[in-house]
């Protein structure tokens, strides 16, 4: 038997009728002495032995394990939209202001992390009890996060919130994938999608429960949300046994995973994030704070890539996922991509309707709405049409990366007057990511073997992460730079030859007052209680914000190009969605 594959026609899958329970039926026979390999009607093929071509009837029970996963989905993103929304209320109330970044920095490297293992241990176990530690992760984070007394503590929170968010929302895509057919997956996991539409306002409800009550309050929700969807699974979820760790004793399934490769990944990814992080904003780049973590965890993340590849008897990414590499790896550079422009609209975005458009939390809920409305709905029409259009991917994937690209970097126009000129850049940049976002993910789940959708979904989940964390750094980098540079020129130069205010460390107080968005603090300070002087001062902190959020947008042009040109070298994947095609070993 050789490793080459080519797609045929399959026999009838069933013989009398489709399958009408959740649990799929086995639809061919296992060869003796073959992993993943079956028989039907003397046609040998990868997968996981189940019918991924007929839909079963929608009974009770498949429909609350779809409502399970939707939970899933939604209880694993909200929690960084809401607290995303709402940084200065937190740090203001418990300190930090210095390092709060860390706290999204945290919540996405716990999510790359637990990514590969979640992954391998969903399709060697299944996915019922992986959902509910997920479940489970997300209530603790959020009990910790919402009785933090000190920043330290509430990215702690986070660092479980983000654990948790990695399990459920590849366990919610996977699942959901699997219990649909392959032709239907972009539909269904669009529907999926769509459940997040309560929570497009994110920020607008973020910034009320923090103007009329307290943060807190997020933390509670999103801990109450995530139990009821832990709830579901325990009740309604029972998916069919995976064929993976069928016959294999728990010893057996343990040494299928790959420990040496989750450290290396773990460590390295660490390493390499804190050393960014750092580097320009914390401490100089040319420091040993800096270079050590940086040089070590590239090294690190070096050796991982020469394990996985020459040495692991079971590595986290198997090689039979590459059943069409040039889709694979395109679709991957792609999702690395839209992961940074991701992250740099959804954490820049609302402190930059907070801090250049006036703290208004009605007005910053408004503002934050195009961009979240525009993603999802760019999720699910791209969803859909992959699945009308049976695998045409080339053209959606090029057009919402020119969307993504001229939209983010058109929001460099961004000024203190001219926020209605912002409404249709949000639309337009929020409709490209959120065509790339989700749908670049469901297309490796279609292009690879059916056993191994969640291992696939946990890589392009990890890629889509680290995308976000290293464009997150490098946008952080250039604004604070900015920021530093433009404070100076406008608060600095107001202060000075306008108000005649010399005293060097009062100067450098409004600065750092404003940088952490603490501008009602600033009338507090001697000799600026007066009403003029204090909405100067504002302004020109306002001034100095719009000056240097522009630079992270055009620093997003040069990803977005490299985005558009990798996908215009993308297949189609038609092969993969006509009924009944199955890959074959020949």
């Amino acid at each position: 038997m050789s490793s080459g594959s080519s797609v045929e026609r399959r026999h009838e899958v069933v013989e009398k009728g489709s399958p009408t329970e959740l649990e799929q039926v086995h639809t061919a026979e296992k060869v003796p002495g073959h992993d993943n390999y079956y028989e039907k009607d003397g046609l040998r093929t990868y997968g996981d032995g189940l019918d991924h071509d007929h839909e079963p009837k929608m009974t009770f029970k498949r429909f609350m394990s779809l409502v399970s996963m939707a939970l899933l989905w939604t209880g694993s993103q909200i929690p960084v939209y809401l607290y995303g929304g709402a940084p200065p209320y937190i740090y203001g109330d418990i300190g930090g202001s210095d390092r709060w970044t860390w706290f999204i920095i945290a919540n996405l490297l716990a999510l790359a992390a637990v990514c590969p293992f979640v992954g391998s241990i969903s399709d060697l176990i299944g996915r019922r009890y992986v959902a509910m530690i997920g479940a489970s992760f997300l209530v603790i984070g959020n009990i910790i996060g919402a009785t933090a007394k000190s920043m330290n503590i509430f990215i702690a929170g986070h660092v479980f919130m983000g654990a948790g968010a990695g399990i459920n929302e590849l366990t919610a895509l996977a699942a959901a994938s699997e219990m649909a057919p392959t032709r239907k997956r972009g539909t269904y996991i669009a529907a999926l999608i769509f459940t997040i539409i309560p929570f497009v306002p994110s920020v607008l409800y973020a910034q009320l429960i923090c103007y009329y009550a307290t943060w807190r309050y997020i933390g509670l929700f999103c801990g109450v949300w995530a139990f009821v969807g832990l709830l579901g699974i325990a009740f309604f979820y029972f998916p069919p046994p995976r064929v993976n760790s069928a016959g294999l004793s728990r010893k057996q399934v343990i040494a299928e995973i790959d420990f040496i490769g989750g450290f290396l990944s773990i460590s390295g990814m660490i390493l390499f994030m804190m050393g960014l992080q750092w580097g320009g904003s914390q401490y100089k780049w040319a420091t040993v704070h800096v270079l050590v973590p940086l040089i070590l965890g590239a090294l690190i993340l070096i050796v991982f890539a020469v394990w996985e590849a020459k040495w692991a008897k079971h590595p986290m990414f198997p090689h039979r996922l590459k059943q069409n590499p040039r889709v694979l790896a395109l679709t991957l550079v792609i999702t690395f991509i839209s992961g940074a422009n991701f992250f740099a609209v959804l954490m820049f975005w609302p402190t930059q309707a907070f801090n250049v458009y006036g703290h208004d939390p009605v007005g910053i809920g408004l503002r934050g709405l195009p961009i979240g409305l525009a993603i999802m709905t760019g999720a699910c029409v791209v969803l859909v049409l992959i699945s009308v259009l049976r695998g045409q991917i080339r053209a959606l994937m090029v057009a919402s990366s020119v969307l993504m690209t001229a939209g983010c970097g058109a929001m460099a126009i961004g000024e203190t007057d001219n926020m209605h000129q912002l409404w249709g850049i949000l639309v337009l940049a929020g409709l490209g990511i959120g065509g790339i976002l989700v749908p670049a993910s469901i297309i490796t789940t279609i292009i690879c073997p059916d056993d191994l959708i969640a291992t696939v979904a946990a890589l392009t989940l990890a890629i889509r992460v680290i995308g976000g964390v290293i464009g997150y750094s490098v946008y952080y980098n250039v604004f604070v730079n900015k920021f530093t540079e433009n404070a100076k020129f406008y608060i600095g130069g107001l202060m000075v030859t306008k108000l005649g205010i010399y005293d060097v460390d009062l100067i450098t107080e409004v600065i750092e007052l404003t940088g952490a968005s603490q501008t009602d603090e600033i009338a507090h300070l001697p000799g600026l209680d007066n009403p003029v002087v204090h909405a100067a001062i504002v302004k020109a902190g306002q001034i100095a914000f719009a000056a240097s959020y522009k630079f992270v947008y055009y620093a997003s042009i040069p990803f977005g190009v490299l985005c558009i040109f990798a996908a215009a070298f993308l297949g189609d994947i038609s092969k993969y969605m006509d009924d009944h095609v199955a890959v074959v070993i020949t």
